[in-house]
């Protein structure tokens, strides 16, 4: 193993099919040779670079083997003072209804309901006749 130190920076620049590297648990791997034998496909392994992988290694639940394999790839680890914390998505709030919504739901609503009623009264009015 290695005791070289890389920034963020400088493991963010290797995100290319022929040139990939990522972070994982604060060390730094250059999974290059992998990407065409990794199981789920070179893209998955592009996702995860120019941030803290993480989060994406762990959530796949990698066997001991595939965790054991990651030793080869190993090039360095991140600098301390460069740790990065880990992107995480929050998807965007579901917009709330206003009362002008409100508004035209009722609306609707009792239009669904007195149309059928003149309809109804049209006809008994024809049949009348």
């Amino acid at each position: 193993m290695t005791n070289k130190t890389f920034v963020s920076d400088q493991v963010f620049k290797h995100n290319q099919t022929q040139d990939c590297w990522l972070i994982i648990q604060g060390k730094v791997y250059d999974v290059t040779p992998f990407m065409e034998d990794h199981p789920g496909g070179s893209e998955v392994l592009l996702a995860s670079t120019g941030k803290d992988a993480t989060d994406d290694f762990e959530d796949i639940g990698h066997s001991d083997d595939a965790k054991a394999m990651m030793d080869k790839y190993y090039i360095g680890d991140l600098e301390k003072s460069y740790k990065i914390a880990p992107i995480h998505y929050a998807p965007p709030a579901a917009p709330t209804a206003s009362a002008d919504d409100k508004t035209s739901e009722s609306i609707i609503k009792i239009l669904q309901f007195l149309a059928p009623l003149f309809i109804f009264a049209l006809a008994f009015a024809y049949a009348k006749n």
